[in-house]
């Protein structure tokens, strides 16, 4: 009676561990599956990549130079604008007289007011001899030339044979260079004569006054 028992238990226990086996055997399946279908941290993309692809806004971005502004005409007469001469002159103690004078021979009025800057100078590359005019008297009111019209500013050329040769070092002249007021551009005014070379003689050599009409 016994044996006939234990006999019947053999096949449920059997069959209970098949059962736990089997079910171990698919949680095991399922894990695997579950893990196989998660990609690796290696094989995806970083952020870094995508920002390295991206083309730069600075580089693509086009340059281009500041253009300047051209100058503005403040109606002063230039040097292209005018034209200039020596005038007749007198003869006073040591020195000549003699007026620059300067015609406007633009298509339009210009204005001129001060005192120009002259010098001799010498050569084929023109030169400066010796110091610029000295600025004699006050500055004068300006001069309204209309296309046509002259102002004039008078000279002092002192003989330069008065001062000691060792000191003058006289030297041949071709002309003045001549510096219309509040202009960088300059004139050239043909006249042969000597100047002193030297920057140390007693007195000036030349001498100028303020433009006035003429």
């Amino acid at each position: 009676m016994a044996r006939k028992k234990l006999s019947r238990l053999f096949p449920v226990v059997a069959a209970s561990a098949g059962v736990l086996a089997l079910s171990a055997c698919g949680g095991g399946g399922t894990t695997n599956a579950a893990s196989s279908s998660t990609p690796s941290t290696s094989e995806s993309p970083t952020a870094t990549t995508a920002t390295t692809s991206a083309p730069s806004a600075t580089s693509s971005a086009p340059t281009s130079a500041p253009v300047a502004a051209p100058p503005a005409d403040n109606g002063l007469c230039k040097a292209g604008d005018v034209q200039l001469s020596l005038g007749q002159g007198d003869a006073g103690a040591g020195s000549v007289y003699r007026p620059l004078l300067i015609k406007n021979t633009s298509a339009k009025p210009c204005e001129i007011q001060g005192f120009p800057g002259v010098s001799y100078v010498a050569g084929n590359d023109g030169h400066q001899v010796g110091k610029d005019a000295f600025r004699e008297g006050t500055k004068g009111n300006a001069v309204k030339l209309n296309p046509g019209q002259s102002a004039a500013a008078d000279i002092q050329f002192v003989n330069v044979r008065n001062f000691d040769s060792g000191t003058c070092q006289p030297t041949a002249v071709k002309g003045l260079r001549i510096y219309l007021p509040q202009e960088t551009a300059s004139n050239f005014v043909p006249t042969d004569g000597t100047a002193c070379a030297s920057t140390k003689i007693p007195g000036n050599q030349l001498a100028v006054k303020t433009v006035h009409p003429a």
